[in-house]
């Protein structure tokens, strides 16, 4: 009933706007008729003004809907444009800054895989090493394997290793620093996560029991947004 009220309001004034083109006045009563008819079924429209409601703050807020350059904030996801495509956020107008993170991972071997990696009597050799390295490798090939990361000049990428015996496992943490005009969270987690698969690899012809955990964010550090430390 509500649809055909509307339908039937919209015909009449559709037919009033074309027939009567000429006349400006003619066209606003027309609006007006139908805005009237749509109030009557529905009520009254929210107000337009910033402060009415929390999701018409937002829209005014969104850096993608107004400037497409006003990049990251706490309401926006900034690789979605304002037509919900994919996109690489434009950092050209930022200030270059130093900026660090630090990521970290667990891998849980189990005693018998833990005990071989320990003595370094694995048979592809030190694992540790060689988990070592690929993770320092991953953090610099970021950017060819996460679409929408950009292509920065790490200056520094450190990864460690630590054997834990209290469960058997290998605590990874990664940090990467950069002095350029995006963060380096990703490269961070990209470090931890190709070391711990390192492991896995160096380690897999012994146990398919093994399990890469915990993959986070520990801290980062510069920026626009500023220093940021996962609560413990």
């Amino acid at each position: 009933m509500l649809l055909r009220r509307i339908g039937l309001s919209f015909s009449r004034s559709t037919r009033f706007l074309s027939s009567s083109r000429s006349s400006t006045d003619d066209i606003a009563k027309a609006i007006a008729e139908l805005n009237k008819e749509m109030e009557s079924v529905f009520g009254e429209p929210p107000s337009t003004s910033n402060s009415s409601s929390p999701s018409t703050q937002f829209l005014n807020e969104d850096p993608q809907v107004l400037h497409p350059k006003l990049g990251a904030n706490e309401f926006g996801l900034t690789h979605i444009g304002s037509k919900g495509e994919a996109q690489m956020v434009d950092v050209s107008f930022k200030e270059a800054s130093k900026r660090s993170a630090i990521a970290s991972c667990k891998v849980i071997l189990g005693k018998k895989v833990f005990d071989l990696a320990a003595s370094n009597q694995m048979a592809k050799g030190d694992v540790l090493t060689v988990a070592k390295l690929a993770g320092i490798r991953g953090a610099k090939q970021t950017s060819n394997l996460i679409p929408l990361c950009h292509n920065i000049g790490l200056t520094h990428v450190h990864v460690d290793l630590t054997l834990n015996t209290k469960d058997f496992s290998v605590e990874v943490e990664g940090e990467a620093e950069s002095t350029g005009k995006t963060g380096v969270e990703m490269e961070a987690l990209m470090a931890v996560t190709v070391a711990g698969l390192t492991v896995y690899d160096m380690c897999k012809a012994v146990s398919k029991d093994i399990q890469i955990t915990d993959i986070k964010l520990m801290r980062k550090m510069g920026g626009k947004s500023g220093d940021w430390s996962r609560e413990k």
